[in-house]
Parts: C-alpha cells; structure tokens; sequence
C-alpha cells in the first residue's frame, strides 16, 4: 500500500481474521489478507500486519493491531485493535455475525449499538464468511485501548456517537480531507457522477464520513452521494462547469455554518469564525442583546444553540433556518463569482443528534425531489 495507509476499520477486519485463524487450528501469520473492496470479489488481497493472535480457550480468541493510517496527522495512529472471536449459534442464516462493543468503541447515544458504517461490516462479512464453519455463527468483541480518550478530541459526540471511537469509512484508503490530492480525487469521481446518465445532473456533496453513514438513512440514494472533504469551493465550482443541475450540499451545521460566513475551505487549520457568524445571523434575526452574549460566548455551536433552544426553542430553530438560508446565498454567490451563476445549490444541515436541523428554501425542495428518486 502506498503511503496513504489504511482506514481504523480495516485494521480491525485484520485483527478478526487472526482471531478466527487462531480458532480454525491456524498457525499465526504476522499478515493476514483482505479484500479491500467487498463489491469487487475478484480483486488481489492485500496483505495487512497484525501484531499478535492467540486462543484464549478453545473456543475463544484474541487477534491484535496497531492501526497505521499513513501520513499526515491522524489521532488513531498506533492505536492497539483487539478483537476477541468466539464460535456462537446463527440466530438466521444472514444473521451469523453478531458485534459487540468493547472498551473505546464508539455506540450509537442512548444503547450499545456500535456506530459501523455498511463499508465497515461489509468488509468483516466478505472477509470473514470464508473462514466460517458449516453452522456456526460469529462472535466478536472489539476493544480499542485508549479510544475513549482520542474520542473525546474529535467531533463524534456532535454525531450522537459516545464512549469511543466510531468504525466508520466508506473505502479502505485514509483520505486526507484537507489534502490536494484528495481534491483532485473528488474532481475526478465528480467528472464520473456527472457523465452518468442515470444520475440525470442530480448531486449531493456529503461533508465528512459521519455525513456520508448518516445521510442514506434519511433517505438520500447513495448514488447521488460524493464527499467533498474540505475542499467545498472548488467543488462547487466544478459540478457547475461538469453540468451538474441540481446540487444539494449535506452536512453538519457546526461545520457548514463557515460557508455562511464566506469560508469555502473549511478545514480548522485556515480559518474558523462560527461563532461569529452564529451571533451576526443572530443579529439580523433582532435577538436581544443578552441572548447575543452568550451565542458569543459560548464554547461551541452546538453549546450555542443548545443553550438558546433550552430559552427560546423557536427562537432557535428559526435561527438554524436562517444559517441554512444563508448558506444557500453565499453559496450561490460564490458560484456567480467564478462565473457559474446557473447553479443555485440546496442546503440541508444536521445536529449533533444525527437528526435533521435544517434546510434552506432550495434545500427542502431538493430533499424531497432526491428522496424520491429510486437508483437501485
């Protein structure tokens, strides 16, 4: 593999196959081979190293690795991936695998549902299914030592996703969201998407993974869905010069509340100004001046609106309203400057409940229309 790495997901497939090796009589192999791609049965396994797999008992083992994402800065760089397996009963013939969260493995607010993307648990069913014995079922428990504390610096709890990190991913590569060669990727699957005829012009620009997991299951297809990382303005500008017609931009309100600020690169290390631009919309909006300081002082958006919507619940949905507007408008704007004025993107942001927040007058009409689409 190239120097991009792997994402935290596959390390943890790695370590599930030495586990289930160990149980299946299996001499340990400092690699174990995956297929990277689980839609793509025909494609070369990659070799991945794992650390350590040993029985535990005789029907239970623990296989180890250390996640390597490659360069750039990445918090779950060296981070252990444990991965106890055990042979249990299939409750349904497609039902043979069952998960469980261990210690650092992020779960969805509320249970103990892990937070998995499809890429994910596809990548344990295609790798793991082989291994499988007539009959027999499943179990694995995850555990990554140190994951709650890495968790606590990243945005996952603005996603409802706590105790630890999420197992999250869309493909095998890490991907460097403020990288230009990342930009140069999006450019080229966005030439892709527009030149299907199947998608008909239709696209919606998806800010981040906990994006990409969370908007299918509002009902957007996922055809329709390419991730922009950082690189929003540029992107913009593109599908307008592809041909793209109708555009809807998908994301976080914390993050894409930059935009309404006329900040087309969004990555924290260029430029930030969110609360400033949640207390100016404020503003516009005629809050009083008490309800102005402590938007402005508050640690986060999130904090923010939060705190607003404990004093005035209406006063701040109609404040997410009006960011969302907002970002319609700059959007459209920007476009207009680098003389792409016919496309009018849509706008539709989510809270850090992982619900709908949202949506500005263009985006309501381009949920509804995509929603309906049905791309197979």
């Amino acid at each position: 593999m190239s120097t991009t790495g792997w994402i935290l997901p596959v390390w943890v497939a790695a370590a599930a196959v030495a586990a289930v090796q160990q149980l299946r009589g299996e001499p340990f192999a400092a690699q174990v081979l995956l297929q990277l791609d689980p839609e793509q049965a025909g494609n070369p396994s990659q070799a991945v190293p794992v650390e350590a797999a040993a029985l535990l008992a005789a029907d239970r083992a623990l296989g180890i690795a250390r996640c390597e994402p490659g360069e750039g800065l990445d918090l779950t760089r060296g981070l252990p991936v444990w991965v106890e397996a055990s042979w249990c009963e299939p409750s349904a013939a497609d039902h043979w695998l069952q998960l469980e969260a261990g210690e650092g493995v992020g779960v969805l607010a509320g249970g103990r549902e892990l937070c998995l993307s499809a890429y994910a648990r596809q990548l344990l069913v295609c790798n793991l299914q082989r291994l499988l014995p007539p009959q027999r079922g499943l179990r694995l428990r995850i555990t990554l030592p140190g994951g709650r504390q890495l968790a606590a610096r990243t945005s996952n709890a603005a996603f409802g996703v706590v105790d630890g990190l999420a197992l999250i991913g869309t493909q095998a590569a890490t991907q460097r969201s403020a990288d230009p060669d990342q930009l140069a990727r999006a450019r080229t699957e966005l030439a892709q998407r527009a030149a299907d005829p199947r998608l008909a012009g239709d696209l919606v620009l998806v800010i981040g993974e906990n994006g990409l997991d969370l908007a299918p299951r509002l009902g957007l297809p996922a055809a329709l869905l390419l991730k922009s990382g950082n690189w929003i303005g540029p992107l913009l500008v593109a599908a307008a010069e592809q041909g793209i017609r109708r555009l809807l931009l998908f994301g976080y309100q914390g993050k894409l509340i930059k935009l309404a600020g006329g900040i087309f690169h969004t990555h924290h290390h260029l430029a930030d100004g969110r609360l400033e631009v949640l207390t100016t919309q404020a503003v516009l909006q005629g809050l009083p001046l008490a309800q102005l300081q402590r938007l402005a002082g508050a640690a986060s958006v999130d904090e923010a609106l939060r705190e607003l919507a404990a004093a005035d619940a209406t006063a701040a949905h109609a404040l997410q309203q009006r960011l969302a507007a907002a970002v319609e408008q700059r959007a459209a704007a920007y476009l207009a400057r680098h003389g792409q004025p016919q496309l009018q993107p849509g706008v539709v942001l989510f809270d850090r409940g992982r619900r709908l927040a949202a949506e500005g007058p263009r985006g309501a009409e381009l949920l509804q229309a995509f929603r309906a689409r049905d791309l197979g």
